[in-house]
């Protein structure tokens, strides 16, 4: 259950992330450094989860629900 919690509070930081790049997309034209910072840190935050749900997955933390 802990897992779950743990991997959507990821989820919803990097949705936040996301939008909040849009809306300096959509604010402020010229500067672009706040944005580059915001997408950087949602794909710093998805590579992430990504490497920490394969390493859940091989240590057995989180079970496989495949065919068997």
């Amino acid at each position: 259950m802990l897992t779950k919690i743990f991997i959507l509070a990821v989820l919803v930081l990097i949705l936040g992330s996301l939008f909040s790049a849009l809306a300096l997309l959509f604010r402020k034209q010229g500067q672009n450094k706040r944005m580059v910072q915001a997408l950087t840190i949602r794909i710093s935050l998805s590579i992430g989860l990504f490497l920490l749900l394969l390493a859940g997955s091989y240590f057995g933390l989180i079970p496989q629900h495949g065919l068997r």
